[in-house]
């Protein structure tokens, strides 16, 4: 017990002398030994390098779990698993819950209905981005946050610990240059040799040897800072390749999506209890967009000018008589009628004549 209560307050005091020395440092009362140029690049360029890793692992962190309150409990969890060397268990993103609650609603709705079959065939496609968005944050967890958060808590805890150990030894390293100096002095004074002079040379030779030799670990660790940009670059990579392939997903779920929607029956258009059935003309000599929509488009004729080429994008299949089938990459000449609604046009091909969805179209000049 003596012993440790020894050792503590050793220990509190040679932290109190170190304290006073640094202080006195900073204000230019006592020397300090220099490290090379060369070396202070090296720590400089590390306390760069940790800077911005943390603030690209915590901006990374927010861009793949954006709800801070989600992302605390996220963090909990996996802590926890961690511990029980346990797998945590995949949650589901917010983009499959809202499948989820639209397939749900589509069966109080009546999934036979227009907006019931619809809201199924969307929560299917947010269900499938969903699963997109799940694999893209597991992808980049691993190949990308991984390596970041392990420099972090793993080199770079290492390389600031050798660090502070090496600041250790050169404030002690200073102070035996500092007490050999008064040695000499007051041996010079005296005019004799001091064994003072002699204990103050071989506390000097043993601080310098013991600065030497971390003063070289430190080094080695600060060099490896290249291999981790090396690695880090290695994973930035990855990191991009994951986020095009989950944007490219996303992208054909979308299209997908819309072509589904574009063969589903069109409410607007086909339910006469709809309001805008019953009515009439908005105003004299022009009809409803619903009253153009039930003429015959066999009684449409095609205007004199405003005829236009338009290239088609994906397939489409008629929904009933009114409309032109279409193929994808095809030709066809375009045009539109008074009252006509504005996301539909007449298509004409060949001989062949019906509405077509602008959506499938890409307009030519």
């Amino acid at each position: 017990m003596d012993f440790n209560v020894k050792k503590l307050a050793s220990g509190a005091g040679l932290f109190f002398t170190r304290a006073v020395q640094f202080t006195e440092e900073k204000l230019g009362q006592a020397e300090k030994t220099e490290l090379d140029a060369h070396f202070e690049n090296l720590m400089s360029r590390a306390d760069c390098t940790k800077q911005w890793t943390e603030k690209i692992y915590r901006q990374t962190e927010v861009l793949l779990q954006p709800n801070p309150i989600d992302h605390t409990g996220a963090r909990i969890e996996e802590f926890l698993y961690e511990k029980l060397d346990r797998k945590a268990p995949s949650r589901i993103t917010n983009a499959e819950l809202l499948g989820q609650y639209m397939q749900d609603a589509a069966k109080e709705f009546g999934p036979g209905t227009p907006y019931g079959s619809t809201l199924i065939e969307v929560g299917e496609y947010e269900k499938r981005l969903g699963a997109a968005e799940k694999e893209f944050l597991q992808t980049s967890a691993i190949s990308f946050l991984t390596p970041l958060r392990n420099f972090l808590e793993g080199d770079w805890r290492t390389i600031s610990k050798e660090r502070r150990l090496l600041e250790n030894l050169r404030l002690d390293l200073d102070a035996c240059k500092t007490r050999l100096k008064k040695a000499k002095v007051a041996e010079a004074k005296a005019a004799l040799w001091s064994e003072e002079v002699e204990k103050a040379e071989h506390e000097l030779r043993v601080a310098q040897t013991e600065f030497d030799r971390q003063a070289e670990v430190t080094r080695l660790l600060l060099e490896g800072i290249s291999s981790t940009h090396v690695n880090h670059l290695r994973c930035l990579h990855e990191f991009v390749e994951a986020q095009a392939a989950y944007y490219k997903q996303c992208h054909f779920h979308m299209q997908e999506l819309q072509k589904e929607l574009g063969r589903l029956p069109n409410a607007f258009a086909l339910n006469s209890n709809h309001p805008m059935a019953s009515a009439g003309s908005t105003s004299e000599g022009i009809s409803s967009p619903v009253e153009t929509d039930t003429l015959k488009i066999e009684e449409v004729q095609a205007p004199a000018t405003g005829t236009r080429k338009a290239k088609v994008l994906y397939d489409y299949d008629a929904a009933d008589s009114s409309e032109l089938s279409l193929l994808a990459d095809e030709l066809i000449t375009v045009y539109t009628v008074p009252g006509m609604d504005s996301d539909w046009l007449i298509g004409e091909r060949g001989n062949q004549k019906g509405k077509v969805p602008v959506t499938y179209l890409e307009l030519l000049s």
